[in-house]
C-alpha cells in the first residue's frame, strides 16, 4: 500500500522538533477554508505539525490584510495571505515579514458574467464590479485599469461581504456584472453555485507581475523564537510537497476538519479544482531549482517596483527587507 506521508518527511521534521511539550501555534488564513488551504489541513491531519512540536490551531480570516494585521497585533503567530497586502502593511510599519511563499505567482483576475456582453476590459466602463474590503485582489486592480487607459473612477467598484460576493454576482445584484477574485477559487465557486464559467481578465495579462500568497510572521517571533519559525516553515513546506503527491487525500483532510458542505461530493470537487490551481503555481519561472517556499529575489523586486510605481508604495527599503529565505529547507 502506498504510504501517505513519507518516512523521510517525518525524519526531517523530527530533526527540528523538541522533546518539550508542543508549542501552541495559531495560523490565520486569508478567508474561510477553500482548496488552496488543503496543504495546511493535510499537515495538521497527518501529524506533520505535531511531529515538528507544534499544536496547530488553524483559524479562518477576513481578507489578506486582516490576516497579516492579526499577526502584527500578535493575535496569530503566522498568516497565509497576499504578499502584496503584507508588503503594504510592512511598509507602513507593521512588524511582519514573509518566511515562505506558497502561491509563487498571482492568480488575481476580473471575472465577468458571460452574458454581460463584455469582451474587453474597456467594456467595463460604467459597469458595477463587486469586491471585498481588505482583499489582496484590490491592490493591483488600479494598475490593470491604467494599462487599459482607465481609472477606478471609470467603474462602479462596490464592497460586499465575502460570503455574499459570488451570490451577488450570480444574481446581478444592483446591476453587478463582475467581481474581483482569484482564478484559484472563484471560478470553481461560481460553477458550484450553478453559474457558467466567467470571462476572466487575468491581471498577469495586463502588466501585473506579482508574487502570490505567502506565510508571514511577526519580527519578534523571528528574533526571539527562530526555532519555532523554522519548524513551522519546514512542516508547511513538507505538507504542501505531500499534498502535491496526494491532492485527493489533502482535500479529504480539509473536508474532515471543516465538515458541512465541504465534505459533500460537490464541495470536495470544488475544493480539488481550487487546489489544482494552487499546486500549479507553487514555483515561479524564476525558481529554477524548484525549491518550495523560496522567495525569488527578481520576483519580489518586480512586485515592489510595480507597487511603488502604480500603488504609491512608500518605502526606502529594498525588496529583500520584506522576506527571508533563512528557514526554507
Amino acid at each position: 500500500m502506498k504510504k501517505i506521508i513519507s518516512i523521510l518527511s517525518l525524519v526531517l521534521l523530527s530533526t527540528v522538533a523538541t522533546v518539550q511539550a508542543a508549542d501552541e501555534v495559531r495560523l490565520r488564513l486569508n478567508w474561510m477554508y477553500y482548496g488552496s488551504h488543503a496543504g495546511f489541513a493535510y499537515g495538521k491531519d497527518k501529524g506533520l505539525y505535531k511531529a515538528a512540536g507544534i499544536d496547530l490551531d488553524i483559524r479562518s480570516g477576513n481578507g489578506s490584510s486582516s490576516a497579516h494585521r492579526l499577526v502584527a497585533n500578535k493575535d496569530s503567530h503566522f498568516a497565509y495571505g497576499s504578499c502584496a497586502a503584507m508588503v503594504n502593511l510592512a511598509a507602513k510599519g507593521a512588524p511582519i515579514v514573509s518566511v515562505a511563499v506558497i502561491d509563487a505567482t498571482g492568480t488575481e483576475a476580473i471575472l465577468v458574467r458571460p452574458d454581460s456582453g463584455v469582451k474587453t476590459v474597456q467594456d467595463l466602463k460604467g459597469k458595477k464590479i463587486l469586491t471585498t474590503a481588505n482583499a489582496g485582489v484590490n491592490t493591483f486592480f488600479p494598475l490593470v485599469l491604467q494599462n487599459n487607459g482607465m481609472s477606478v473612477s471609470d467603474v462602479n467598484l462596490t464592497n460586499v461581504p465575502d460570503g455574499a460576493l459570488v451570490s451577488s454576482y450570480l444574481q446581478g445584484s444592483g446591476g453587478a456584472i463582475a467581481i474581483l477574485g482569484g482564478l484559484d477559487d472563484k471560478p470553481a465557486e461560481i460553477k458550484a453555485n450553478g453559474g457558467d464559467d466567467p470571462v476572466a481578465f487575468a491581471y498577469s495579462d495586463f502588466g501585473v507581475n506579482q508574487v502570490g500568497y505567502c506565510i508571514s510572521t511577526h519580527q519578534d517571533t523571528l528574533k526571539n523564537n527562530p526555532g519555532l519559525v523554522e519548524r513551522f516553515v519546514r512542516a508547511s513546506v513538507i505538507a504542501y510537497k505531500e499534498t502535491e503527491k496526494n491532492p485527493d487525500m489533502a482535500v479529504k483532510s480539509m473536508a474532515d476538519i471543516v465538515g458541512g458542505t465541504m465534505a459533500e461530493e460537490a464541495g470536495v470537487a470544488q475544493a480539488r479544482s481550487v487546489l489544482d490551481v494552487t499546486l500549479g503555481i507553487l514555483y515561479s519561472k524564476g525558481n529554477t531549482s524548484r525549491k518550495l517556499g523560496y522567495h525569488v529575489a527578481s520576483d519580489w523586486e518586480d512586485m515592489i517596483s510595480l507597487m511603488k510605481e502604480f500603488n504609491d508604495l512608500q518605502t526606502s527599503n529594498p525588496s529583500s527587507a520584506f522576506y527571508t529565505n533563512q528557514f526554507i529547507p
